[in-house]
């Protein structure tokens, strides 16, 4: 049974990996050249700022979260529009999910489902809590920190180290989600991650605030093996800011600024995934 799970999962992965080269080279060729571009535009969009956030946000990887965190930190931009790119952001998933045949209405329903709640969250963060959770401070330089400098080597070598990385996380988890699938079956699987109950929700909105990608490929897995639901993967993906997290508690020295954000962060990925339960 252990050689045909292997053997299975390093062919599901494997399937994927040229798919998964040509995406992320593409994608750095864009972070290459256009970041310092939306630095500047989230500088001068102000009211517009979430949609903006929201668009960018979309784009697979976290490099735009990492971006804005930088920019919230340095006073550039809203507690709103940081909040659309955090929700928007789905780092590797649209990717994984792209890499599965058939996937293309998924992959179509879940970003508009996002830009969706992006939008919408940041504009009612803005209207309604910016007052509460905005601390002014100093306008800093656009790009500390951000990375925009990081592709000065070009961008195979990043591209091909993002592949390898996302393929040894989906190696891995494929293999432990192969053995429980074979162990315990999907439908039991879903019972213990709490499926059918309002709970799953929160629990893969607390999953997604992990800051990692892999926080990602598993909630994608997951779900693409039905063992959590539309709603939950939408609740977890919605709180996945990736590294973002990790940079605003980094750059942004107010403490309590940076959880009052993680909290609503938290708030709107469960709220989003109960309303997609009523719906989808």
């Amino acid at each position: 049974m252990i050689e045909e799970i292997l053997l299975d999962a390093g062919a599901d992965v494997s399937r994927m990996l040229p798919f998964l080269f040509v995406a992320f080279l593409i994608i750095e060729a864009l972070e290459h050249h256009s970041a310092e571009f939306t630095a500047r535009a989230f500088a001068k969009l102000g009211k517009a700022g979430p949609v903006l956030g929201a668009a960018a946000g979309c784009i697979p990887q976290c490099g735009f979260s990492v971006l804005s965190a930088n920019l919230y930190a340095g006073g550039i931009i809203s507690a709103g529009t940081l909040i659309s790119v955090f929700v928007a952001t789905s780092d590797e998933a649209v990717l994984i999910i792209l890499g599965n045949p058939g996937q293309g209405k998924e992959v179509l329903l879940l970003l508009a489902v996002k830009l969706v709640i992006a939008v919408t969250a940041g504009y009612g963060v803005d209207f309604f809590l910016g007052k509460y959770i905005f601390v002014p401070k100093e306008e800093g330089n656009l790009c500390a920190h951000c990375g925009c400098h990081e592709h000065q080597a070009g961008i195979l070598r990043p591209a091909l180290r993002h592949t390898v990385k996302i393929f040894i996380y989906l190696f891995i988890f494929t293999i432990f989600l192969n053995f429980c699938i074979e162990v315990i079956g999907v439908q039991g699987l879903s019972e213990i991650l709490l499926g059918d109950t309002w709970l799953q929700p929160a629990a893969s909105a607390v999953v997604g605030m992990i800051p990692n990608c892999a926080a990602s490929v598993m909630l994608t897995e997951l779900y693409l093996n039905g063992a959590i639901s539309f709603a939950s993967v939408i609740a977890g993906l919605s709180t996945g800011a990736g590294a973002g997290l990790v940079v605003l508690f980094k750059m942004n020295q107010n403490k309590k600024e940076n959880l009052k954000i993680l909290g609503v962060l938290f708030a709107i990925g469960t709220a989003a995934g109960l309303l997609a339960e009523l719906i989808f």
